[in-house]
């Protein structure tokens, strides 16, 4: 695939009732009667990350972060988005420096399980002048102990000078399978681009309602981000999986898992083992 490379598989989120699986239906995710404090130590039994969206509306409580790692095992990674006051509120300008230093003190507590950030900026930001220059004083801002990505929701970004800033401050470019940018685009990009890590994010349309099981095959699509992934040299790779681009993200994940020939545990050993955790 890539070399020697490390995968990190995982959902975006984890908290759907859809998850579980109903008295009497076929196995969903969760085992039955999976209450909401019980998802996270349940879902760390067959994924190895997760990626979080809450903190995109606000800083959740230093408290939240530790129970959410008493809950996973050692080896476990969390990646956060950063706070919609620093991306949209603020469009990353000086302002937004307090909330970027404040959110940075909390998630320290994850130590060593604190994956990637992630930047997620909004398809108004678009790649004019003054934003470069805005972008370019917040990049350089980035403490270099985390690691970061950023995603560009507007295709004007896809520029070498943009991949230049994201090389010379060691923040990686997040690869998204979404209506915002092409998939043309984003492919090109894989190849102008250098990272010690990959940021993919795999996203659709929000257009369906039950999340329970797989209601449209895209294998296809990700058998090409796979492919595309292979011309990538780094060290690690995480993949996230939205719940619309199948129906059903932890059967996307452990779909990719079984392609990428890793581990995959199975909804039937959650229902039938106990947690270790």
């Amino acid at each position: 695939m890539t070399g020697n490379a490390i995968f990190h598989i995982g959902c975006q989120s984890w908290g759907y009732d859809d998850w579980i699986t109903k008295p009497g239906g076929e196995i969903a995710f969760y085992p039955r009667g999976t209450k909401r404090d019980e998802m996270l130590r349940q879902y760390a039994r067959a994924f190895d990350t997760i990626e979080i969206d809450s903190t995109v509306y606000g800083l959740p409580a230093v408290s939240n972060f530790k129970s959410w790692c008493d809950k996973t095992p050692p080896d476990f990674l969390f990646s956060l988005k950063l706070p919609r006051e620093i991306t949209h509120d603020h469009s990353l300008d000086a302002s937004s420096f307090p909330v970027l230093d404040e959110f940075l003190r909390r998630v320290a507590v994850f130590d060593e399980k604190l994956g990637v950030l992630l930047i997620q900026l909004p398809a108004r930001f678009d790649g004019s002048q003054e934003n470069g220059q805005v972008l370019r004083r917040f990049l350089s801002q980035l403490p270099k102990e985390f690691r970061f990505a950023i995603e560009f929701r507007n295709p004007e970004w896809f520029i070498d000078w943009t991949f230049e800033e994201l090389e010379k401050n060691h923040v990686a470019l997040a690869f998204v399978e979404g209506p915002w940018v092409s998939r043309q685009t984003m492919f090109g990009a894989i190849q102008k681009t250098s990272a010690e890590f990959v940021y993919v994010r795999l996203m659709a349309e929000k257009d369906l309602v039950r999340f329970d099981k797989i209601y449209r095959d895209r294998t296809d699509v990700i058998e090409l981000w796979l492919e595309n992934l292979k011309r990538m040299n780094a060290n690690e790779i995480y993949i996230y999986c939205d719940n619309y681009l199948e129906g059903h993200s932890p059967a996307t994940a452990r779909k990719i898992q079984k392609m990428l020939g890793l581990q995959a545990v199975e909804p039937s050993e959650l229902e039938n083992q106990p947690s270790l955790f």
